[in-house]
């Protein structure tokens, strides 16, 4: 194992295509602190962005000017025969901007924040953990799509994202499962999970990342064995305003029956579809909650439609980990939406699944168990920390450069 870095302040920026956020972290003495955190909206200025993000760290005393930092990391999405986490040079742009297609919404903002960061600090090294990176253990057969292979050495096959999400998930429910094995495998899992023993019966936990973006995936031993997003963001279930999973074949009967282009047709599924094209309301799922509550049936149906689909996934992890020790509900709406929770979960007493309803309609945005004392299911809500998970991969990149 390396040596901790005694000294070690690691700034982790999520960037939107209007906003910009952040959380710093300090690792000193192997300790684990957030310093600070904040964050701008409705973003037009980008490089004034990142000044005054910097100037807010100053002022807070966080920092006393931008060499103190040890790195700058970012969660970022795809890139092309690229995954894990990686120092970001122009060879990794490049891969990030080949598969901009990919990610309309993700990389082409991430790109152009990543560069004004290199400018703004050239001498702080910047740090990708891409999110498909936790799902590159899993089986083949669980990422692979059934096409020549000549499109598979292009890259179509399942990616799988969330990753920083999911691999929080994995830790932190093995800790709560009394399980240190396998919340060390799971940290340990980017550099020599096999090195971990697992030294009970392997521990089975469904992670149910539900906000504008979902996904669902099986976790076994703190790995991923397979998840619902596909090759890009805009697969698996309903997203906020992307279709999810879709027929091959309704593309080309939508451009040839409606007489639109393929990019026109890109655009309605990537920005007109989902959660917004099902209600006609809203892409977001409160006020499709707010909707259906007075209602209004389309809204109403975006929410079942969602709950299917959420049901469908953990149905097929739950058959394909034989059974599950605890399924987790984490992100915006799994964090917060206690009804949607309460759907996914109704009527499964047979597989074991059980939930509390006093506990599951008094947990909001905290850490918390909601299934019934006899559940032999547990249900966890956990708020995920995907940027400690960036923080923790770039200062473990970073102690290996060392070493």
């Amino acid at each position: 194992m390396p040596e901790p870095l005694l000294n070690m302040k690691i700034l982790v920026a999520n960037i939107g295509s209007t906003s910009l956020k952040w959380r710093l972290f300090d690792f000193a003495n192997s300790a684990e602190r957030l310093l600070h955190k904040g964050g701008f909206e409705r973003v037009t200025d980008y490089p004034k962005a990142i000044e005054d993000c910097l100037a807010e760290l100053k002022k807070a005393n966080a920092i006393q000017n931008e060499n103190e930092l040890s790195a700058v990391g970012f969660k970022t999405v795809i890139a092309k025969n690229v995954t894990g986490c990686v120092r970001l040079d122009e060879r990794v742009l490049q891969a990030m901007t080949d598969y901009n297609g990919l990610a309309p919404a993700h990389n082409p903002p991430y790109i152009t924040g990543i560069k004004l960061f290199a400018q703004r600090v050239p001498n702080v090294p910047l740090i990708g953990l891409f999110e498909t990176a936790f799902h590159q253990f899993a089986p083949e057969a669980a990422m692979r799509y059934a096409v020549p292979e000549a499109w598979l050495q292009i890259g179509v096959r399942r990616w799988g994202f969330h990753g920083a999400s999911h691999k929080f998930i994995a830790e932190r429910s093995a800790e709560l499962l009394c399980r240190p094995d396998v919340a060390e495998r799971a940290r340990q899992l980017y550099v020599n999970a096999d090195a971990v023993k697992i030294t009970k019966a392997p521990l089975r936990v469904i992670s149910c990342h539900l906000g504008g973006s979902s996904s669902v995936t099986g976790i076994l031993n703190g790995a991923s064995i397979g998840t619902s997003m596909g090759m890009s963001p805009q697969s698996g279930l309903p997203q906020n305003n992307r279709v999810g999973d879709l027929d091959a074949e309704a593309l080309p009967y939508a451009v040839k029956t409606l007489g639109i282009s393929i990019e026109e047709a890109q655009n309605q599924l990537t920005k007109q579809s989902g959660l917004l094209g099902v209600s006609g309301v809203s892409n977001d799922v409160r006020d499709i909650a707010d909707a259906a509550s007075k209602g209004n049936a389309n809204a109403q149906l975006a929410l079942d439609v969602f709950v299917a689909s959420a049901r469908h996934w953990i149905g097929s992890y739950f058959f394909e980990l034989n059974g599950a020790d605890a399924i987790v509900f984490t992100a915006g709406t799994g964090e917060n939406q206690s009804n949607i929770r309460a759907a996914i979960c109704a009527n499964l007493e047979n597989l074991g699944i059980k939930l509390d309803a006093a506990k599951n309609n008094s947990t909001r945005a905290t850490e918390a168990i909601i299934s019934a004392a006899d559940s032999p299911v547990k249900v966890f809500v956990i708020p995920t920390n995907e940027e400690l998970v960036v923080a923790r991969e770039a200062k473990r990149y970073l102690e290996n450069l060392k070493n």
